[in-house]
């Protein structure tokens, strides 16, 4: 594959690369496709919303009084509440239900508070990480003969010099003791559990998250320490770090230096508390029922116009700027980031450690649920990975906050299926599994266009994903959900170059979701080998080509479909907020078949239309003219999920969720030395549905549908207080072709 993003497929003959009518890119340049620019479409790195403000309902509990009264570097005052001792909150250690039975030198047993016995043990002189193992035993009495904090050990006595143990045993773990014993003054309202089937959010202040953190690194949480499958935490992550602390390996150290070093960062000394952090974190559990979620054989949202950014270099959390970043997770949030683990979402929890409060109250993601997290601090730098993870430092963070004081940093962790084998990835019930998991992380309920997608490899790894099959399927998830995606490739050109030209490959021959579905589906079929994927698309597409040689696939050479949709997305320099559409319940779109296809044929003469690629067991094959002449006059309606998506974009959906796109446009359709040629002589306006011809004199138009720039034709305009008019488009005219309603030209 050529470093400058043109390649060929021998076997297919189809596999060239085309670059989107940019420049080819030189040999050293890292990235392929669009630039961040056009991703960001041409705003600021921030400028697009991705959640509304923090405002408490019945569905957002937030722990603090809001709207926040304090300056900006004061943390908001924590809302006053009754604690609750339930199966639906976090039992916090400092309830006056939090009891634990001692056993007295006589032999005798009694129940005490255990927050009085944490007190007592934490309160005590401890000069080395000994004594700290002792105190946390004292009040974890069951695990005494169970729990040894070795690498706790290793990190003090043998990988810091006496001088840096000193510090910590003098400073800063006085610092953390004290943090954590204002529990009860901090954190005053019961904290929802984010569990299954839920769709709920949850606001804490940063101090907040600091404190209930520090109680986690001292093992106070009560009832999560078992990892019997029946206990009442059985189906949540652990929280307490006593696992950190005696898990094996060199990245293990790494690990607890970040943390520590958050502490040191964030916990207030004696006189001065100018350190504290003043901002807050959202946590969003996200689930979706099976009647929300798109039914990917019958989506005709063409594949090619989602603009693509895809690198060989950087890092989701450094290049990923203003983007929805994908955390690659485990359904137990966090995965092995308390443990051995040291991988992408384990790094990415100790850099951001308010990213490990999760584990406190979520729990498991079942197949279509996702956590999305809101303004987590990132407070390390790092090297390596895996087992050469290295803390590198300090990392001040830059990134801006909201007007609800969050940092806009937005993380959302879809879990990705474990393969054993790795063949089992190409069935059926599998990649539509990954498609709705990767569709629960990005559908939005945005008024505006939809900020991009930073991701990569996901699932892949351990976990045995084959990076090009995903990289597909997010494809096909950014597209209907109408994200641009920038891609990381974490230094594999060869991968970089391969996707890029399949994307270009897509788009040059106009391939729709439903179309990238029938050809993954029926791959596993084929007994071919998982690297052979790609030449298995190019091949298949190439067939349907030479099996049809009186239908020609429309090649959009100069992209006026793309150009013209990337471009109607694209906000103007001002974006007008409108109130938030309600997420209650989801929108479903009928859509009938054929949208803007002409179903008389002196319409349809002269352009080209895509045919339907369809898969046998032997080979590929396109529909007789007889079935597509029945499938046209099928009654029967296509629902297209398009779940709370906005307002403002309900004609991109209608145009996205088409299976023939037809642009009459002499442009597109015929060569312009045809256009003067013309049996009817029809001017180029009136082939673009702008001609003010009487209704008589038109073609008769009752079974005709609209063409696309008919539609992005009828418009309003919609007057704003705070900059120009904006441009809307009218739903009732898409919604009913057959309605002739005058409409204003822009």
């Amino acid at each position: 594959m050529a470093e400058g993003g043109s390649c060929s497929n021998t076997s297919a003959g189809n596999g060239v690369c085309i670059e989107n009518g940019a420049e080819s890119p030189t040999d050293d340049q890292q990235w392929r496709g669009c630039s961040m620019e056009e991703i960001h479409r041409g705003l600021n790195e921030f400028e697009l919303d991705h959640l509304p403000a923090v405002r408490p309902s019945d569905t957002h509990t937030v722990l603090y009084h809001c709207p926040i009264r304090e300056p900006d570097d004061v943390p908001p005052r924590p809302l006053r509440a009754h604690h609750k001792w339930d199966a639906i909150h976090v039992r916090l250690p400092c309830s006056s239900k939090s009891q634990y039975p001692v056993t007295a030198e006589d032999g005798s047993s009694t129940i005490e508070a255990r927050w009085g016995m944490i007190e007592k043990a934490l309160l005590q002189p401890i000069t080395n990480s000994k004594e700290l193992q002792a105190a946390i035993l004292s009040y974890n009495t069951k695990y005494e003969g169970q729990w040894n904090f070795r690498s706790l050990h290793r990190l003090f006595e043998d990988d810091l010099d006496e001088s840096e143990s000193r510090v910590f045993f003098e400073d800063l773990l006085p610092r953390i003791i004290r943090l954590a014993l204002r529990l009860p003054e901090l954190v005053q309202a019961p904290i929802p559990l984010l569990k299954q089937g839920q769709n709920h959010s949850v606001t804490l202040t940063q101090q907040q998250i600091s404190c209930l953190l520090a109680n986690a690194f001292l093992c106070t949480f009560p009832r999560r320490n078992t990892m019997k499958k029946r206990s009442e935490y059985s189906t949540f992550p652990d929280i307490n770090f006593n696992r950190l602390f005696q898990s094996g390996g060199k990245a293990v150290i790494e690990k607890i230096k970040c943390i520590c070093h958050y502490f040191r960062r964030v916990c207030p000394t004696e006189r001065d508390s100018s350190n504290v952090p003043t901002g807050v974190v959202t946590f969003v559990r996200r689930s979706l029922e099976p009647t929300e979620l798109p039914n990917w054989a019958e989506c005709r949202a063409p594949l090619g116009v989602t603009p693509l950014h895809i690198t060989s270099d950087g890092t989701i959390e450094d290049q990923g700027f203003g983007l929805l970043q994908v955390d690659f997770a485990n359904k137990f949030l966090g995965g092995g980031v308390l443990g051995g683990g040291c991988v992408q979402e384990e790094i990415r929890f100790v850099i951001c450690p308010e990213l490990l409060l999760s584990k406190l109250f979520t729990e498991c993601l079942r197949p279509t649920e996702a956590l999305l997290m809101v303004g987590a601090e990132r407070f390390s730098d790092y090297s390596g990975y895996a087992s050469t993870f290295e803390w590198a430092g300090n990392h001040e963070d830059c990134i801006p906050r909201d007007s609800s004081r969050r940092r806009q940093t937005h993380i959302v962790a879809i879990d990705a299926l474990h393969f054993m084998q790795s063949q089992h990835q190409y069935r059926e019930d599998q990649i539509k599994r990954e498609l709705n998991k990767a569709y629960v992380g990005f559908q939005h309920t945005l008024i505006t266009p939809a900020p991009g997608v930073a991701s990569g490899n996901w699932g892949c790894g351990a976990f045995g994903g084959d990076p090009r099959l995903k990289a597909l399927l997010q494809l096909m998830v950014c597209t209907v959900t109408q994200r641009p995606l920038v891609y990381f490739t974490f230094g594999d050109a060869q991968l970089r170059d391969e996707v890029h030209c399949m994307h270009s490959f897509l788009l040059e021959h106009n391939v729709c979701v439903k179309d990238l579905w029938n050809l993954l589906t029926s791959y596993q079929s084929q007994n071919m080998p998982g690297n052979e994927l790609y030449n298995f698309i190019y091949g298949c597409i190439s067939n349907t080509l030479k099996r049809s040689p009186k239908t020609k696939l429309t090649s959009p050479k100069n992209k006026s479909m793309r150009n013209v949709l990337i471009s109607w997305l694209k906000p103007k320099q001002t974006i007008t907020k409108e109130k938030p559409i309600s997420t209650s319940a989801p929108r479903r779109i009928n859509l009938s078949e054929d949208i803007f296809a002409s179903t008389s044929d002196s319409d349809a003469e002269g352009t080209e239309v895509a045919p339907e690629i369809t898969i046998s067991s032997t080979s590929t094959w396109v529909s007789s003219p007889a079935e597509v002449e029945e499938e046209k006059n099928a009654p029967n309606l296509s629902t297209v999920d398009l779940t709370n998506q906005s307002q403002s974009n309900d004609s991109v959906a209608n145009v996205l969720n088409c299976e023939e796109i037809v642009l009459d446009s002499a442009e597109s359709a015929r060569p312009e030395t045809q256009i003067s040629k013309s049996k009817n002589n029809t001017s180029t306006e009136k082939q673009l549905g702008k001609s003010n011809v009487s209704p008589s004199s038109e073609k008769p138009t009752g079974s005709r549908q609209r063409s696309l720039l008919e539609m992005l034709d009828q418009c309003y305009t919609t007057k704003s207080n705070n900059g120009p008019d904006t441009k809307r488009i009218c739903l009732s005219k898409i919604s009913n072709p057959n309605t002739k309603t005058p409409t204003k030209q822009q």
